[in-house]
């Protein structure tokens, strides 16, 4: 998928019409469609502002690598406060143990981490 792919993918992800994406970006709909059609390249004060306006990972827009989005500080503190509120327990507890966990103790959990990672993409390949 083009850069210009993922402009458009951006825009129906968000339900936009080529007119309000524009409109947030400070452009014309017509230029929105020529980037999405790929007959004017994006710019990188088009790159910069997709990515402000609508939080998309600069990395994803310009390369295609990770995810769509990037997650805000609000929305993470909204999916803590939710945790921290419900019924799971487990979640709750993983939560305080990484809060008050030692600098050591979270560079040993990410090795980990790592670890298991690297055992889940060896066994997909198998």
């Amino acid at each position: 998928m083009t850069q210009n792919e993922r402009v458009k993918e951006v825009r129906k992800t968000l339900g936009l019409t080529l007119e309000k994406f524009g409109d947030r970006l400070g452009i014309k709909k017509a230029a929105v469609s020529k980037i999405e059609k790929g007959e004017n390249s994006l710019t990188d004060a088009n790159i910069k502002a997709i990515c402000r306006e609508f939080s998309v990972d600069y990395m994803w827009l310009t390369t295609g690598e990770g995810e769509m989005f990037v997650e805000t500080d609000d929305d993470f503190f909204e999916r803590i406060d939710r945790i921290m509120a419900g019924e799971n327990e487990s979640r709750k507890n993983m939560i305080k143990t990484l809060l008050y966990a030692s600098d050591a103790d979270i560079e040993a959990f990410d090795r980990l981490v790592d670890y298991y990672i690297s055992l889940r993409a060896d066994n997909k390949k198998d």
